[in-house]
């Protein structure tokens, strides 16, 4: 609930600037002369630019959220057992370890979404966060079509792990650092 609200009160506070900016655009482009509606143009674009960002980024966080509650329904949630530091954080060896039993079950089943879904959430255990919008992008596409995503998308082999080293066969496992 934190983060909803954390997210709510960023985006309106966003939308605020995004406005203010905006404004001022158009009382540069008003003013008419060809400088202050050039800087107005540039100064529209941005908040355009950001509006997109904001929408594009709701979007995907109403997905996977879509995703996460009919994962909850089925019982499929991963169970958060990490062992974590004094401070909170996840113990990167216990990540590790979640991560290279969420990779080899995305290798067995790689059409499912839960499998990709639950990669994601070890991608973001493991703190990489690139990699985990990936996979939950991966995931969202698989639910919304039941059909595999086009060769773009991350694949669960390859250098998965921000600390995973190239085995002589080419998968890639998890270590320690």
């Amino acid at each position: 609930m934190r983060a909803k609200i954390t997210y709510a009160v960023t985006a309106a506070v966003l939308v605020f600037y995004f406005a203010l900016a905006g404004s001022r655009g158009v009382l540069l482009i008003r003013h008419g002369t060809l400088l202050t509606v050039a800087f107005g143009v540039a100064v529209l674009i941005l908040p355009l630019i950001g509006i997109w960002f904001l929408w594009k980024n709701t979007q995907f966080v109403r997905r996977a959220n879509v995703l996460a509650a009919e994962l909850d329904a089925e019982g499929g949630l991963p169970v958060d057992d990490l062992v974590r530091t004094p401070s909170g954080r996840i113990d990167r060896d216990s990540a590790d370890a979640t991560f290279a039993r969420r990779q080899a079950e995305t290798e067995d089943t790689p059409d499912d979404w839960r499998c990709w879904f639950r990669l994601a959430v070890a991608y973001q255990d493991a703190r990489d966060t690139p990699r985990a919008r990936k996979a939950m992008q991966r995931a969202i596409a698989l639910h919304n079509t039941g059909t595999p995503t086009p060769k773009a998308t991350p694949s669960p082999t390859g250098t998965s792990s921000p600390s995973a080293t190239q085995s002589p066969t080419g998968t890639s496992s998890p270590s320690g650092d």
